[in-house]
């Protein structure tokens, strides 16, 4: 695994009692993660997707060579809590990235990574069956989705390798993201949410500027002011704050 210049220093081991399963293709890593419900934490990585999905039922464009995998398990703790592993997962992409020098990464809420203000991944969160979590996560490694084919007003896709010089594979990418996010997890159960919260907070996208957040009921315009406890977006408007459970969100008004 390396650039064209300094080659990317060795990452941390696979975490213990985690599982991983690579397949060759799959309709959907978080399909099949349901499918097999797995007795212990799981990841599951396709190089191949055949009917992969992104939040809100829309499609997710997987050119090979790309990064699709989903990991499966049960956190425990308050059900309140878990959404809140959007924040964790989007966090832990980031320091996996960075810690092989990417620079220019920043995190959109709900649940998405940046680089150099185009989307490099998506982020789905999924529960089953209470108590269970499937997340899956896409990554443009190599290509990014044609501009033409995404929604109006939403970010330009970017990939890895054109953002950043840096070529590496989706299996080099698993073992990267999994410790990452291993190490997370165990800050949230730890910690909870706070030092999450905090961290996220400082490598957030938009803060301090205007956004527009979409729900399925009506549109708010406001000036990003923080992310509570809870996880919502909260929007300084004219009326005063309000808070964003769950939308779309566009920079600007």
């Amino acid at each position: 695994m390396s650039t064209d210049a300094t080659p990317i220093r060795r990452g941390p081991p696979w975490p213990r009692d985690v599982d991983r399963i690579l397949l060759d293709e799959i309709d959907s890593t978080s399909a099949e993660a349901i499918r097999r419900a797995p007795a212990g934490p799981t990841w599951i990585m396709a190089r191949r997707q055949t009917a992969a999905r992104g939040r809100r039922g829309r499609a997710w464009v997987m050119p090979e060579g790309n990064f699709a995998a989903s990991l499966i398990w049960r956190p425990g703790g308050e059900p309140a809590a878990l959404a809140l592993r959007s924040f964790v997962a989007s966090l832990a992409l980031r320091d996996a990235l960075a810690d092989m020098g990417v620079a220019g990464l920043t995190l959109k809420w709900p649940n998405d990574v940046l680089l150099g203000g185009g989307k490099l991944a998506g982020i789905l969160l999924e529960s089953p069956s209470p108590g269970t979590l499937v997340l899956g996560i896409g990554i443009n490694l190599i290509a990014a989705p044609d501009p033409a084919a995404v929604e109006a007003r939403a970010l330009r896709p970017v990939s890895l390798l054109a953002g950043s010089g840096l070529r590496i594979t989706p299996e080099e990418m698993l073992d990267r993201l999994a410790p990452a996010f291993a190490a997370r997890e165990a800050q949230m159960q730890a910690w909870g949410f706070a030092p999450i919260r905090t961290e996220w907070l400082a490598h957030a996208a938009g803060l301090g500027q205007t956004l527009t957040a979409r729900t399925g009921t009506d549109t708010v315009e406001g000036t990003f002011e923080d992310v509570d406890d809870t996880g919502q977006l909260v929007l300084r408007t004219a009326k005063g704050p309000h808070r964003v459970a769950a939308g779309d969100v566009f920079f600007g008004g």
